[in-house]
C-alpha cells in the first residue's frame, strides 16, 4: 500500500522536488570492497529528504484544510520543508521546535517564510504540544513522520533510487521517527523482497532500535548527539513501528565517533556537506562493510543541514580518534 502511494506521490510532487542523484563512490568502493552509491539527498531544495513528505501531504490536504493552515513539530529539517512548501503552495502555519533545535535549522525554517515557536527538550515533547496546538485552533497536525501520505512522499526517493539502479542489494538508512526507512523501505522491498534493508540509529538516541527489540513503542531518554535529525522519541501510535518491524532487516547502533569518522570520510571523498543524521548511515556501512563485498550497497545520505559549531566539533571528534588509533 505505501509502495503505490509512493509512486502516486512522485508524479505528484515532481515539480516542486528535485530528483537527486544516486553516485557512485570510487573511494568507499575501493576501501571496503562493495560498489557503494550514495543517494543525494543533501542537495535537495532545503538540504533534506524531508521535502517530499511535506509537499506530498500538504499536496493532499482538503480545500477546507489548506485555508485552517497547519501545526508542524520539528527538529529543524522537516520545519523548513514544510515552510518551503508552504510558501509555495500558499498555505499557512505554524512551526514548533524543541528549544535545543540548532540555530542553523531554525534560521532556515525562517528563511522559507516560516513561523517558529519554542516549545519542550525532546522531540516527542514538542511533537505533543504541537498537536494539542492544532486540535484547540482547529488546524491541521502535519506529522514529520507519523502519516501515511507524509511517509508516501518519503518513498518518492525509493521511486528514485529503483529507476536509477534497479540492482541493489542493501540499503544503509538512518532512523528517527522511521518516516524515511519505511517510506523508502516499502518501495526496494515491493522491487525485490531480497534486497536489505539495514536501519542506522545513534547509540545515544536508539528509540526505535529499543522499541522493536521491546516489542512496543517505549518512552526513554535521548543523549546528545551529532544526528540531531534523528534524536528523539517516537509517538506512542506511531504507524511507522510496525512498517519498520517489517521492513527493516537490521538495526545498527553507531557512537558518536563513529558518526564523526563517517561525515568526515564523506566530506573527504566527495566534497560535500553533510549532517549528522547522513553520518549515522554511513557509519552504520563502514561497521558492516564486510558483509557486502562486490554488492551494490545505497547509502542514503539524508541531508546537509549542520551548523559551523556542530561541524566543528565533528572535526574535533573525528580528529581525536585518528590520534589515539595511531598511538595504539
Amino acid at each position: 500500500m505505501i509502495a503505490a502511494a509512493a509512486e502516486r506521490a512522485a508524479a505528484r510532487i515532481g515539480g516542486l522536488v528535485r530528483e537527486t542523484p544516486l553516485e557512485y563512490s570510487p573511494q568507499f568502493s575501493a576501501i571496503t570492497g562493495a560498489k557503494v552509491w550514495f543517494k543525494l539527498e543533501n542537495l535537495q531544495h532545503t538540504g533534506s529528504f524531508k521535502l517530499r513528505g511535506a509537499a506530498n501531504r500538504l499536496m493532499t490536504l482538503s480545500p477546507e484544510q489548506r485555508k485552517a493552515g497547519c501545526v508542524v513539530a520539528s527538529s529543524g529539517n522537516h520545519g523548513a520543508a514544510v515552510a518551503y512548501a508552504m510558501r509555495t503552495l500558499n498555505i499557512g502555519g505554524i512551526i514548533f521546535v524543541p528549544e535545543q533545535t540548532s540555530p542553523t535549522k531554525v534560521e532556515a525554517i525562517k528563511s522559507f517564510g516560516g513561523e517558529v515557536r519554542f516549545f519542550g527538550n525532546d522531540g516527542l515533547d514538542t511533537e505533543r504540544h504541537a498537536r494539542e496546538y492544532a486540535l484547540q485552533n482547529d488546524m491541521f497536525y502535519l506529522s514529520p513522520y507519523n502519516d501515511e501520505e507524509v511517509i508516501a512522499g518519503q518513498g518518492s526517493c525509493g521511486v528514485e533510487i529503483m529507476a536509477q539502479l534497479p540492482n541493489i542489494d542493501a540499503a544503509f538508512i538512518a532512523i528517527g521517527g522511521g518516516g524515511l526507512v519505511s517510506g523508502v523501505g516499502s518501495v526496494l522491498k515491493r522491487h525485490n523482497r531480497e534486497i536489505k534493508i539495514v536501519g542506522c540509529q545513534p547509540a545515544n538516541s536508539p528509540v526505535m532500535t529499543r522499541s522493536v527489540e521491546a516489542g512496543e513503542i517505549i518512552e526513554m531518554p535521548s543523549e546528545q548527539t551529532f544526528s540531531d535529525g534523528t534524536a528523539g522519541g517516537v509517538e506512542a501510535d506511531a504507524i511507522t513501528f510496525e512498517l519498520c518491524r517489517e521492513l527493516v532487516d537490521d538495526y545498527l547502533l553507531v557512537d558518536e565517533t563513529a558518526i564523526a569518522r563517517g561525515m568526515c570520510d564523506f566530506i573527504d571523498a566527495q566534497h560535500q556537506l553533510i549532517e549528522g543524521a547522513a553520518g549515522v548511515a554511513i557509519a552504520g556501512f563502514q561497521q558492516q562493510s564486510a558483509k557486502f563485498s562486490d554488492q551494490n550497497v545505497v547509502i542514503l545520505i539524508c541531508g546537509a543541514n549542520i551548523s559551523r559549531t556542530t561541524l566543528s566539533r565533528v572535526f574535533v571528534e573525528a580528529e581525536n580518534s585518528a590520534t589515539d588509533r595511531a598511538a595504539q
